[in-house]
């Protein structure tokens, strides 16, 4: 059993490679999840019950025991669970951190005979057995059994020449709504959303990857959105290229620790 702490995008594609190798996986998350591409998130499963990622399903599990028979059904369970209590009772084999804040929330190298996290805050060997490097570029997904991966830089990766333009952020604190939906095409400047009546406009032209949905408290500069610009309004339901290449290596990182724990 896998149990990855987190279920949004990134978390939700290692996920789905995961599952498409017949792995038993359990998710977690917060009780309301504030995932941005919430079409391709499996957090989405705690708030509608079951929740659908390309091909794969994800359903909520209310409790430790409903897990066997969510598993029984060819479906990954989503736990709302956002401390991972869970693996104290599972005793899983694998634990991956997905949650990628940047900072080691609580993940020990004792989780779990295999412990694995993505991006930076985590050393290999110490807090983990290996990392997953998740910065756009050459090293995207690479594997690394010693040491880190790259620091934060606080700059989203560069999409056909954009970084920072795509991301959309709440100008203050209140409450979210959106105006445009995920999938929808948007000009510069057009409004995307508001809080509390004053309007978010599209940063940039293209198509609207990830929003968060109406009645989001936030606060002032908290992620709000994400365009993409390239108009392809397919790429707003599907997994990621960074998400599936960060599952690629998760995915090669459980099977290299599980040679190396069974020549021990």
């Amino acid at each position: 059993m896998i149990v990855i702490k987190g279920a949004g995008d990134l978390a939700s594609g290692v996920a789905v490679r995961l599952a498409h190798c017949g792995f038993p996986i359990v998710m977690t998350d917060l009780p309301h999840p504030t995932s941005i591409r919430r079409t391709v998130c499996f957090s989405e499963a705690i708030l509608k019950g079951t929740f659908t990622v390309e091909d794969v399903t994800a359903e909520r599990a209310d409790s430790i025991e409903a897990i066997d028979g969510i598993h029984q059904s060819g479906r990954i369970a989503v736990l709302a669970d956002p401390d991972a209590n869970c693996i104290n009772a599972l005793h899983p084999q694998v634990v991956v951190d997905a949650i990628l804040a940047k900072r080691n929330l609580g993940t020990k190298i004792t989780d779990a005979p295999i412990v694995i996290a993505l991006g930076p805050g985590f050393t290999a060997g110490k807090d983990c057995h290996a990392v997953i490097e998740t910065m756009r570029g050459h090293d995207l997904g690479r594997v690394i059994l010693e040491g880190t991966a790259e620091p934060n830089t606080g700059i989203p990766g560069n999409i056909s020449g954009f970084t920072t333009e795509r991301v959309l952020r709440a100008p203050k604190d209140g409450v979210f709504i959106e105006r445009r939906h995920i999938g929808d095409l948007v000009e510069k400047g057009e409004p995307i959303a508001e809080v509390d009546g004053e309007p978010i406009p599209a940063t940039l032209s293209g198509v609207i990857r990830g929003l968060l949905p109406t009645g989001t408290p936030v606060h002032k500069g908290m992620k709000s959105g994400d365009i993409d610009p390239r108009p392809v309004q397919s790429h707003c339901f599907t997994v990621s290229d960074k998400a599936r290449a960060i599952g690629g290596g998760v995915l090669e990182a459980i099977l290299m620790l599980q040679r190396s724990n069974t020549h021990v």
